[in-house]
């Protein structure tokens, strides 16, 4: 079932379920954007193609929003949006060890390795890095995890998962990131939690919250949040 969180002439926003596919790839699987062009179809009695740009992407295993453009002067102005980091996006994440700090801002330069589809985090600068910066809040914890709220300043390839494993906190079901096993749907307990930015058409300010999927471990801290 697609979830909207915000639409009107310009932009469409859904929250993204674990598992989905921003755009397409070699698994030929449907897409979300496919899924939110059949949705815009049937509501608004469209026939033939409907145009959806798409600003950015999440992560297959990763849920949470997921902002799409309905016209190519929203999606102008939303890819300048997000080159120039004019919007505020918060991710909520569980991990498996309290960190060095309750609240740090982080630094690493990270190297993406396309043949393993995975980046690595050096706090050092190599040939062919891109420094990453993030800062994570401890939240509240479990028996067994920690809640992080995390403040993405930049957005590098699989930023959030290279740089917490990093300073060794892995999040719950990363397998390619070092958890030890995997969640039953596949997915990982990283979530794009709420955004924030100026319309790009009406100069409305927006913002957005997306709640987490169900599970117990999310029902458990959303509860505590």
């Amino acid at each position: 079932m697609l979830e909207i969180l915000h639409e009107d002439n310009h932009l469409i926003i859904a929250n993204k379920k674990c598992g989905d596919i921003v755009q397409g790839d070699k698994t030929g699987d449907k897409t979300l954007a496919e899924y939110v062009k059949d949705y815009i179809k049937v509501k608004y009695k469209k026939d033939g193609n409907v145009f959806l740009g798409i600003p950015h992407r999440l992560d297959r295993p990763t849920s949470g929003i997921v902002i799409f453009a309905r016209t190519s002067k929203a999606l102008t102005r939303m890819n300048k949006i997000f080159a120039e980091k004019q919007i505020k996006k918060h991710y909520l994440a569980v991990v498996d060890k309290m960190p060095p700090k309750k609240t740090d801002t982080i630094s690493h330069y990270l190297f993406r390795n396309t043949k393993q589809n995975k980046s690595y985090a050096s706090d050092l600068e190599k040939p062919n890095t891109k420094k990453g910066d993030l800062t994570y809040k401890f939240v509240s914890k479990s028996d067994r995890y920690f809640l992080l709220d995390i403040d993405l300043h930049t957005g590098r390839h699989h930023q959030i998962r290279a740089q917490l494993a990093q300073i060794n906190c892995l999040i719950k079901g990363d397998l390619k990131y070092g958890f030890n096993r995997s969640n039953k749907d596949g997915g990982i307990h990283l979530h794009s939690y709420t955004a924030e930015f100026i319309h790009p058409v009406s100069n409305e300010n927006i913002f957005v919250k997306a709640m987490p999927p169900e599970d117990p471990v999310w029902d458990f801290f959303m509860r505590k949040k």
